[in-house]
C-alpha cells in the first residue's frame, strides 16, 4: 500500500471528517459569541457603568447587524458542510456497495 492510498483511506475516515467539521462549526459559532459579547454585552455593561444619561441605556450603541451577519455566516456555513457531508457519505455508500 503505497503513501497516497494510505492517505486517501486515512482521510476518508469518519473520525477525521467529524473533527474536520467540528472544528469549522467551532470557529463559525466563535463568531457569533464574539459578535453577541462585543456588539450588545459590551456596550451594555459600559452604560451601566455611567449612569448619568439614561436614555442612551435605552437607544444603547447596538450594533446588531454585526450579530446578524454572524449568525447567517454560521447558518451558511453549517448549510455548505451539511451538504458536503452527505455528498461524502453518498459517494463512500457508492463505493462500499460496488
Amino acid at each position: 500500500m503505497g503513501f497516497v492510498s494510505e492517505f486517501k483511506e486515512f482521510i476518508n475516515k469518519g473520525n477525521v471528517m467529524d473533527l474536520a467539521v467540528a472544528v469549522i462549526i467551532g470557529s463559525a459559532f466563535q463568531k457569533i459569541v464574539d459578535s453577541l459579547v462585543n456588539d450588545i454585552i459590551m456596550p451594555i455593561i459600559a452604560m451601566l457603568g455611567n449612569m448619568d444619561n439614561i436614555e442612551k441605556l435605552v437607544a444603547g450603541p447596538f450594533t446588531y447587524g454585526k450579530l446578524m451577519a454572524a449568525v447567517i455566516n454560521f447558518i451558511l456555513i453549517a448549510l455548505v458542510l451539511f451538504i458536503m457531508v452527505k455528498a461524502m457519505n453518498r459517494a463512500k455508500s457508492t463505493v462500499v456497495k460496488e
